[in-house]
């Protein structure tokens, strides 16, 4: 197995296969150089959307091993392999790892020093702590969703990124590796109780703020951050893409005006919401008056806060992010490089996403469970894959 020098280098982790910010959760910490043992079902499990593996790139920079964890030799070994681990990263319903003798209390009997992670939506405990549900339903409940959208429309869905992937899989992470700092002082473990709920809250905290402070009063869509704003907001050039005008400061605004021709005051007086509709709809006859690429190289040597939207291949392209590297390509999927970036111990993506039950088998022995074991659970049937299978390298 190849060599890995990122800042989490000789962190072992034991993640328990799910879908969505559990997968994202340890690509991050596969991409800070943690070594990164998937567990998934022996069967092809009815989660997430279907798709060749290689396409699956919460999975990258991970070895797999398939377990049937219906058997008790394969719970035994999944045991001894969460013994051997720094990080345990689970997101299934609370009570399912109990009921599989997988949970916190004998894990971290067996191995003090262990992290145990644990991702749900609604958290350990609580009323909706076991119902089912998904990043919409999570942020509705946080108070996130309702403040999305236009005025006069519905809440608009912002992908599942604000509960799933912010308030889920980056809040599990940050907690992740607070507990491994704390860890080296008292060479004590502890659990991650990680709720998507409250992830996606904690993500309004500014906003709690300026609630109270009568600032973020208006209904939806007539706030300052919102698209309520005339300078906040997208607009529709003459070629039918879009740029983000984003110039909240008076001084950013001025400097729009005076390149887009307009008078040196034309944009001074928003701030009071009023005038918001009459200069909302100036501006879309503006913008609508060229291309973005116009639009684009008129203000790219200024402080206009205009920029292109981009789609996801026009984003893997553009000459900044192509200038940083800011994506790259791996098995010949584009795809966001790791971040953030470190200046002495940088993240890497270790290998493409492995096909199910690549490169665990090599792990577990190197986590020192026995090869003449393996073998014998291979042929119970317990675990499934090759003894000297390997997870494909970065070419």
């Amino acid at each position: 197995m190849a060599l890995t020098q990122g800042p989490l280098a000789g962190i072992r982790v034991l993640e328990f296969a799910g879908i969505g910010p559990g997968p994202l959760c340890g690509m991050l910490l596969a991409d800070m150089g943690a070594e990164v043992l998937l567990v998934e079902r022996k069967e092809a499990a009815d989660i997430g959307l279907p798709r060749p593996r290689r396409f699956e790139l919460p999975h990258r920079g991970k070895h797999s091993i398939a377990i049937d964890l219906k058997a008790p030799e394969g719970v035994a070994l999944a045991a001894d392999l969460a013994g051997a681990a720094d990080v345990l990263v689970e997101g299934f319903r609370p009570g399912t790892m109990e009921r599989l003798g997988l949970g916190p209390e004998p894990c971290l009997a067996r191995q003090p020093a262990l992290v145990y992670g644990r991702m749900t939506g609604y958290g350990q405990h609580g009323p909706m702590s076991r119902a089912a549900g998904h990043d919409l339903n999570y942020i509705a409940l946080a108070g996130a969703l309702h403040a999305m959208g236009r005025a006069g429309q519905a809440p608009t869905p912002p992908l599942n990124l604000v509960g799933d992937y912010a308030g889920g899989a980056l809040n599990l992470a940050f907690g992740i590796a607070c507990a491994l700092v704390e860890r080296g002082r008292s060479g004590r473990g502890q659990v991650i109780d990680a709720s998507m709920v409250e992830g996606a809250a904690l993500l309004m905290t500014s906003f709690f703020g300026l609630y109270a402070a009568g600032m973020h009063a208006a209904p939806r869509g007539c706030n300052l951050l919102d698209s309520g704003a005339p300078f906040y907001d997208v607009y529709r050039c003459a070629d039918g893409a879009w740029v983000a005008f984003a110039a909240i400061e008076r001084k950013f605004r001025a400097v729009f005006a005076e390149r887009a021709g307009l008078a040196p005051d034309a944009l001074a007086g928003l701030d009071d919401p009023a005038t918001w509709p009459a200069a909302k709809a100036m501006l879309g006859a503006l913008f609508a008056g060229r291309t973005q690429a116009d639009w684009c190289a008129l203000f790219e040597d200024c402080d206009a806060c205009v920029t292109p939207v981009l789609s996801h291949e026009q984003a893997a392209a553009h000459p900044h992010n192509r200038a940083r590297a800011s994506f790259v390509r791996v098995d010949g999927v584009a795809q966001p490089a790791p971040a953030p970036r470190l200046s002495r111990t940088p993240g890497a993506i270790q290998r493409p996403p492995p096909e199910t039950g690549a490169g665990g088998l090599a792990v577990a022995r190197a986590w020192g469970i026995g090869g003449d074991r393996l073998d014998g659970l291979l042929q119970a049937g317990a675990i499934a894959g090759a003894l000297d299978s390997q997870s494909q390298e970065m070419p």
